[in-house]
């Protein structure tokens, strides 16, 4: 029996850190800053684990345009909301300064689990994501494109980076929450699996044992989701420019189109060695684009502006069926202007060579992020 095709629907969820206004340091988010939020937003807006952060999601969206819609006025609320409280919302995966030791936990029974549960590791975890869903209906399909997803894991990584500080400090990588977040069980890549019953099987272990309560708790990059019938990349730092967010979007929602195409013609992305992919990772995790990405079919580093002209040629079809060529394309510009995670690091260096002291400077880079957010709203 032929499967039904996938609707390759689309939901965007992001993760902000609140920062006061004056001092450009994290606040603890007032409950009224929620409150109004969840009244205007409903279950679109989430607490997340510390105190200083929220969640937004976007509605199930049948398009990018859709989705480019609903992501636009999430964040427009979550702004104006924060702005009456002296708060100004950051997407960025880590704040270039703020102390993760001097945050505040959310009193949630889910919270207070996790803390419990990951002990320093869980207290560490001020890093925020951008998780991308793309509609998969069918089990078996969503088991079958995991494994071959995975080979672009490391790319959209690349063209998302924005964490290369860490408590003030520099770190030299361009995406440092991948550091923080690979310290949690269930995270990283995912394993490879023959079926949905496999993946059941595999999840249903530490199920039973009483481990975790559900596979929520399996935070691999990319996911079925426990919710949705999607399969969900959560490989992406946030972004601050909700431009780059959409681009990424779509061009997730365009690889799957790919894949499952592929598919039903009898083929197949081939599925390289994990060990391989993970050096890719890496390769995105520390360099962000700078230093290219292997090609694993000729063997050598390509430099990440010709995978990005690669891809837009592979994914152009699905994109155009998709409605969503604009914003693929959009990738070119990122690979030509560079990621969050250059531009803070560029921005640092010019207002130190100016005169400013590294608190100055780092500051500069935190009041450039508050511009960001709002770009384009």
């Amino acid at each position: 029996m032929r499967e039904n095709p996938p609707s390759f629907s689309l939901g965007i969820e992001e993760e902000y850190l609140l920062v006061d206004c004056d001092t450009l340091d994290l606040a603890s988010v007032p409950d009224a800053v929620f409150s109004e939020c969840e009244k205007e937003l409903g279950e679109q807006v989430t607490q997340e684990f510390l105190k200083c952060q929220l969640e937004i999601g976007t509605r199930v969206c049948k398009s990018i345009s859709e989705a480019r819609k609903d992501l636009g006025r999430l964040r427009r609320t979550v702004k104006r909301i924060a702005g009456r409280y002296g708060l100004a919302p950051l997407a960025v995966s880590t704040h270039p300064f703020a102390k993760w030791d001097n945050q505040r936990l959310t009193d949630k029974e889910r919270y207070r689990g996790l803390e419990e549960d990951l002990a320093a590791v869980a207290r560490r975890m001020l890093i925020c994501g951008t998780h991308v869903h793309v509609g998969i209906e069918d089990d078996d399909l969503r088991i079958d494109l995991l494994s071959q997803f995975s080979y672009f894991l490391p790319h959209l990584l690349a063209l998302s980076t924005s964490s290369p500080f860490w408590q003030g400090q520099e770190t030299g990588l361009k995406s440092y929450r991948l550091t923080v977040f690979d310290n949690l069980p269930r995270t990283g890549l995912p394993p490879s699996f023959n079926s949905w019953a496999d993946y059941q099987r595999s999840a249903q272990i530490i199920i039973n044992t009483g481990l975790i309560e559900d596979c929520s708790k399996i935070w691999w990059d990319v996911r079925p989701s426990a919710n949705f019938p999607t399969l969900e990349s959560r490989i992406c730092d946030v972004m601050p420019r909700m431009e780059d967010t959409l681009a990424v979007a779509a061009l997730t929602q365009s690889l799957f189109s790919l894949l499952y195409t592929l598919r039903t013609s009898n083929m197949a992305w081939r599925r390289y060695d994990r060990f391989l992919v993970q050096e890719n990772r890496w390769r995105a995790q520390r360099y962000g684009m700078s230093n290219g990405l292997i090609d694993f079919g000729i063997g050598e580093v390509v430099p990440f502006a010709d995978l990005v002209e690669e891809i837009i040629a592979l994914v152009g079809p699905h994109a155009e069926e998709l409605g969503c060529v604009a914003e693929v394309q959009r990738i070119r510009t990122i690979a030509a202007e560079g990621t969050s995670a250059d531009r803070q690091t560029k921005l640092f260096e010019m207002l130190k060579g100016e005169g400013a002291n590294d608190a100055e400077a780092i500051h500069g880079v935190v009041s450039a992020l508050i511009e960001e957010f709002a770009e384009g709203l």
